[in-house]
């Protein structure tokens, strides 16, 4: 599991996640948040610049990535280098409305839809989360629910309030 992003819910869900047996990476361009200290059973903390990073680091085809950056800059330049990849999952943390800008930005930069139709956006199942503890829960549900087959990985689109807009 890569966790792009180590704030308050990045936190929470890597440290939930090792817990259940995923292998955590975890990618922000703040020390202050991305550090050993914070992620002691991390596979691997990077502090560097998020899509730079992206560009040129190979990730297995078995990867999940959660992309749960401070902003929609971030966001969106992590999604930007992401979803031409093959990867087993890719969600993206954010209301609809964000994720409907980011989705149209993308789509106005000549990205192919179909691409976005693999995107979990907002990621995680609705369970009526609110804080960042509870957040990283529906997250993970939603991770565990792909590693089981209840979730297909590769097709968002089947769910409902996934990149709606997108037509294929």
């Amino acid at each position: 599991l890569y966790v792009i992003g180590a704030g308050h819910v990045g936190f929470h869900l890597a440290n939930m996640a090792h817990e259940v047996g995923f292998r955590v990476h975890v990618v922000d361009d703040r020390e202050k948040f991305a550090n050993a200290e914070r992620f002691p059973n991390a596979v691997e903390v990077v502090t560097e610049d998020i899509p730079a990073w992206i560009t040129r680091t190979p990730l297995p085809a078995h990867a999940y990535v959660v992309v749960v950056t401070r902003g929609h800059t971030n966001d969106l330049d992590a999604l930007r280098a992401l979803a031409p990849r093959e990867l087993r999952y890719l969600g993206l943390i954010g209301s609809k409305a964000k994720v409907a800008r980011i989705q149209d930005q993308l789509l106005s930069e000549g990205m192919p839809p179909e691409l976005l139709t693999q995107v979990h956006a907002p990621i995680g199942l609705d369970i009526g989360a609110v804080t960042p503890q509870e957040i990283a829960v529906s997250i993970l549900s939603e991770l565990i629910a792909v590693k089981h087959g209840r979730i297909k990985s590769r097709d968002a689109s089947e769910l409902s309030m996934r990149w709606s807009k997108v037509k294929v």
